[in-house]
């Protein structure tokens, strides 16, 4: 194929700037369109109506409690994350981040891991929309209707991303105000028209009296950790596209604090008053009330009421795929980039027109729509697939921090524009602990289910995993290309010039190698080794 200017591989593009990445990404984004980005795949929306039903199954309304558990845990993450991303303002998040700190290996699993946990979650997301979407169409749903409305998303979604940087950062600012105030709305609603309980049930067990006997309320209350679990990641979405933010050391940190933040403080508010408006407790808890948030909805709006919220709640599904599709093409094409990935020489191909990466988009699409036609096939092979989501994004997660620890030990001193201080260390080994009790809830095996159901989201992690071990050390991607590695804790070794030196230091350059004494190394032109070939 031709190349053109349009489609020429970034990382053949001269570099600029004090990471010295070669890249034709437009900053177009500032801290408000980064916020939005984080804030839009958090989604509150989204991620407590999905879980909302399964958690007050597993433990009543205590489960409130969880949401701020889950998001004090993942602001330490957050914070250890914004310290690296300072440091390292990469497209593509966690495989660049694990790659400095650590090393080439290191940060190829991550990306692996990562990104079939994106995906997966693209498809989840995409496919847990469609019953909204017909219940505002008024469709009477099966399993190929939702299929059909998934894909639709999937599409829509894509075609938002193709459109640029901007307009990704107006869409996502578009979704993020229409997510906070509807959050307000219906909250406010909700407490004040069908309010059945006070806050009094958010410290009772409604368990059954035989099941309070046998099981410690603790266990089920750590078990209904999945739904601060399942909220509270988003934030590595303003990472991922940090070669398109301004000032990025210093607007992502924040943007992701603040996610976690707003993102908390909108679920939890949600949350309540969904828990305050359930009739009865014990009918969720036995099954007999399966959907209880469509019923509290069409109690509290009414059929016309029901619909407009439905369309809301669409906004923020489809908001939230856009964001997913986004963080994972930045990932995708920072592994081509690097030649990591089959198909790389299409992945790193750069739409200058655009300002995007054209078939990284491409296959953040395909992908989470393989996934969702699984379910045509066999509705347990998606439910495998989509399992494995979470588990596989705190995994991807946690060796981001355990590399932080792991370089810290090694003399590694963070140089962005945030960093921790000598709090470092203690926030970092509690987000990683922190890490591993989600992962642990998350892959807790199912009492009653056969072996292999019990195990299933840990099976899922096992294959997904064990097969990128086996193409690493089989295809050894980890030697085809790529930039610095490892260099966080290298003193500078990895060090070279990011930008032209003045012509008269050149000329000084030049006599001091002719005369056969060292060159100077001059600090203000220099930064971090370049991913690509220098020009």
């Amino acid at each position: 194929m031709k190349r053109t200017e349009a489609t020429r591989p970034a990382a053949e593009r001269p570099a600029a700037g004090r990471e010295a990445h070669a890249t034709e990404f437009k900053r177009d984004m500032g801290f408000w369109g980064n916020l939005a980005l984080g804030f839009t795949y958090l989604s509150p929306v989204v991620g407590v109506y999905a879980t909302f039903a399964a958690a007050l199954a597993i433990a009543g309304p205590p489960a409130f409690w969880m949401l701020i558990i889950a998001g004090a845990g993942q602001l330490l993450v957050a914070t250890v994350f914004g310290e690296v991303v300072s440091q390292y303002p990469v497209a593509g998040g966690i495989y660049p981040w694990n790659r400095r700190l650590w090393g080439k290996k290191w940060g190829w699993i991550s990306g692996w891991t990562y990104m079939i946990a994106i995906n997966a979650t693209i498809a989840s997301v995409a496919y847990g929309a469609g019953p909204f979407l017909g219940a505002l169409l008024g469709l009477e749903m099966s399993a190929g209707a939702n299929v059909m409305l998934a894909l639709g998303i999937i599409l829509l979604a894509t075609l938002a991303n193709l459109a640029g940087t901007k307009f990704l950062a107006n869409v996502a600012f578009v979704g993020f105000v229409v997510e906070i105030i509807a959050s307000a709305v219906i909250g406010v609603w909700l407490l004040l028209t069908v309010r059945k309980h006070d806050l009094s049930v958010l410290f009772q067990d409604f368990r059954p009296a035989e099941l309070q006997d046998s099981t410690p309320f603790a266990v089920a209350f750590l078990g209904a950790a999945i739904m601060g679990i399942y909220l509270y990641y988003g934030f590595e979405a303003n990472g991922d596209v940090a070669e398109e933010v301004r000032n990025p050391g210093r607007v992502i940190p924040k943007a992701m604090r603040m996610t976690i933040y707003i993102g908390g403080l909108a679920s939890m508010f949600i949350a309540l008053g969904l828990i305050l408006a359930v009739g009865s407790f014990e009918d969720i808890m036995n099954g007999t009330i399966p959907d209880p948030i469509s019923a509290i909805f069409l109690e509290a709006f009414g059929p016309v009421g029901f619909k407009l919220v439905m369309a809301i709640v669409l906004i923020s599904f489809l908001s939230c795929t856009i964001s997913l599709q986004a963080a994972a093409s930045r990932l995708m094409f920072s592994m081509g980039r690097d030649n990591q990935l089959p198909g790389a020489r299409f992945l790193k191909l750069f739409s200058a027109k655009r300002a995007v990466p054209p078939y990284a988009l491409l296959a953040a699409g395909v992908l989470p729509a393989i996934v969702v036609l699984i379910s045509l096939l066999s509705e347990n092979a998606l439910i495998a697939i989509i399992s494995f989501a979470s588990f596989g994004i705190y995994l991807a997660f946690s060796s981001v921090v355990l590399a932080a620890i792991r370089a810290r030990a090694l003399g590694w001193k963070p140089g962005g524009e945030f960093s921790l201080g000598n709090w470092g260390w203690v926030v970092a080994i509690a987000a990683f602990a922190y890490q591993l009790f989600a992962m642990v809830i998350v892959a807790w095996p199912v009492a009653g289910a056969p072996w292999y159901e019990a195990w299933l989201v840990a099976l899922m992690g096992l294959l997904v995993v064990g097969t990128g071990v086996i193409y690493l050390f089989a295809a050894r991607p980890h030697e085809k290309g790529g930039g610095a590695a490892g260099d966080a804790t290298s003193n500078g070794a990895d060090l070279v010039y990011s930008s032209p030196i003045a012509p008269t230091e050149e000329i000084v350059d030049m006599a001091v190698r002719l005369d056969g004494g060292k060159p100077h190394l001059y600090p203000h032109n220099q930064g971090p080794r370049d991913q690509g070939p220098r020009h």
